[in-house]
């Protein structure tokens, strides 16, 4: 499933899986330095221990190879299968001392993925059978954005904006510092001109008027009902008349997602797949 991240970013996950060893062991797993011969091998399972969707056992298999290059991992369950209480996810064979030095490391990384598939897989279902796509943002831990991302698409939801160079949204604090709508839209067109690029803009409107004042401008891509009360999101909805492309965040959760997407609404945005997701629980036990 890592064969869906592009090389720059499996560059990035070699350096983070890196980084991240370092930091739980800067001298190594002194206990397990201390208490295993160097040359002892191990077999080993994952466990799940809640349900809820897989995500990152090629991450964890890539740990255990880069600490030791001959262990073998057998995936029993990939990424993006729901899982139950007891399923085995990978069992591997591998050096004992490199399996203790990366099992942390491996289960913090798992157990964040499948929570966030998990909660992105919950979302999907909410809104099954209706015209609309779940999509993420930039509310994801420094430095983990293109793992939490990949967590998300592998439970059911789509990306957005990977960074702040790859989509324009212009926002209400943009919108404020321009003087207003119509000229945060003529100066995002003009830099785009200038700089000879061809992205995807969208415009945050949080009210009736700002929604007129964005419709007179024109030229974006993605209108963003932000905080729309329901009734007020679905007149917003058919002022727009498929002018554009709609968006709905501010305040979706699990409880209200399928009435929002019941607007007509085309995307929904919801910070809370990536910031108000729970690790699963996991464990990697010697067998």
């Amino acid at each position: 499933m890592l064969k869906t991240l592009k090389p720059e970013l499996l560059a990035n996950l070699d350096e983070f899986i890196d980084a991240a060893l370092k930091e739980d062991a800067p001298h190594g797993d002194i206990t397990s330095l201390a208490c295993i011969p160097s040359q002892a091998r191990c077999r080993a399972k994952l466990l799940v221990k809640e349900p809820g969707v897989l995500a990152g056992v090629h991450v964890a298999e890539r740990i255990f190879k880069k600490l030791d290059p001959e262990s073998t991992v057998e995936i029993l369950l990939k990424d993006g299968t729901d899982i139950s209480y007891g399923d085995v996810a990978f069992r591997i064979e591998c050096n004992t001392q490199a399996l203790l030095r990366g099992e942390r490391v491996a289960l913090n990384l798992m157990q964040r993925m499948s929570g966030i598939a998990t909660q992105a897989n919950h979302f999907a279902f909410e809104v099954g059978g209706l015209p609309v796509k779940i999509l993420d943002t930039r509310k994801t831990t420094p430095l983990l954005r293109f793992l939490e991302k990949y967590a998300v698409k592998t439970g059911g939801c789509h990306n957005y904006r990977n960074s702040l160079s790859d989509w324009f949204m212009i926002k209400d604090n943009h919108i404020d510092a321009a003087g207003g709508v119509g000229n945060a839209i003529q100066r995002v067109n003009e830099y785009m001109i200038d700089n000879n690029l061809d992205l995807g803009i969208t415009v945050e409107v949080r009210n009736l008027v700002e929604l007129h004042q964005a419709l007179d401008a024109g030229s974006f891509t993605r209108i963003m009902l932000d905080n729309f009360e329901i009734p007020l999101l679905a007149e917003a909805v058919a002022t727009v008349n498929k002018r554009f492309e709609t968006e709905a965040s501010g305040g979706i959760n699990i409880h209200n997602v399928r009435r929002v997407a019941q607007t007509g609404v085309e995307y929904i945005s919801v910070g809370a797949l990536t910031h108000s997701a729970q690790s699963l629980d996991l464990s990697l036990k010697i067998t």
